[in-house]
């Protein structure tokens, strides 16, 4: 295995994993965490842990994958390929919490970026209820960074979601979630109640020894934002993959973001997706 790694270590570009499910409509998961990796200038290698059906309306259903298949994608990759970043999306169930993370801690220190995916943008329930304290205990002290949204916040502190309204909440519930063993917490602020950021998204990050880092973008007034959780982390695990140091793939991945929201398109009847080559091109019809 050490051979492998250290032949991943001599490439001239940079590849991350990205260990998540299938969004069939093309927004979210391995879709729009592959898009990003690529316009990030990122080799994107995958590891699906889930199909789901699922259009701009929501989820229609959830088939998860085996925990033999998750292990045998991630060893295929992680053996020959390596990787320089790791983002986790999508994970279901406590079964495939747990393999992924022991595959993890299998292949060495690399970067892990958690996006704890809990509930669709439309609402339906992507991890089990029971599998919310199988990530605390053993993928959370795997993380470089894990990136809940306010919702997922309360979710894993048991709190009411109006419990978080204000960036001192954010701070505060992001030092609560660093005693489960993250490395850092970025508590992603779009779910802020209207006005009380002043205009703007407020991401607040959290790390141990060091005063909150607040990283402020324009609110956009659209509904088109299906897959901003899942293209933010995988812009983050892109952006350390590069060798950016956490704060400056945050302030970067925040920004990709922006554009893409900013050039969102109507996939469908309902929510639409970003448009991942925003800073390259604007879609055709905008």
């Amino acid at each position: 295995m050490m051979r492998k790694m250290q032949q991943s270590q001599q490439r001239e570009y940079p590849l991350a994993l990205t260990i998540a499910g299938s969004d069939s409509g093309g927004g979210a998961g391995i879709q729009a965490d592959l898009k990003t990796m690529q316009e990030l200038g990122v080799f994107g290698t995958s590891a699906l842990t889930a199909v789901t059906a699922q259009n701009s309306m929501g989820v229609h259903g959830v088939y998860p994958l085996s925990v033999e298949t998750v292990a045998a994608q991630m060893d295929a990759v992680l053996s020959d390929m390596g990787a320089d970043s790791v983002k986790t999306g999508m994970l279901f169930a406590p079964d495939i919490i747990r393999v992924v993370s022991a595959k993890l801690g299998q292949y060495g220190r690399i970067p892990v970026i958690v996006d704890p995916v809990m509930i669709a943008k439309g609402g339906a329930p992507l991890l089990q209820e029971e599998a919310v304290e199988t990530m605390k205990v053993h993928l959370f002290p795997l993380s470089e960074v894990v990136t809940p949204n306010i919702p997922e916040a309360c979710a894993l502190l048991g709190l009411q979601e109006d419990d978080i309204r204000s960036e001192a909440d954010m701070a505060e519930a992001g030092r609560a979630l660093l005693r489960y063993g993250c490395g850092a917490v970025l508590i992603k602020g779009g779910h802020l109640p209207a006005g009380s950021a002043g205009g703007e998204c407020v991401d607040v990050l959290v790390t141990g020894g060091a005063e909150p880092s607040m990283f402020r973008t324009p609110r956009l007034p659209t509904r088109h934002t299906h897959g901003t959780g899942c293209t933010l982390s995988s812009a983050i695990a892109a952006m350390r993959a590069r060798g950016e140091n956490l704060p400056d793939a945050v302030r970067a991945a925040k920004h990709f973001v922006t554009a893409a929201i900013a050039a969102s398109v109507p996939t469908g009847q309902g929510i639409g997706s970003l448009w991942h080559a925003a800073h390259r091109e604007v879609p055709a019809g905008r």
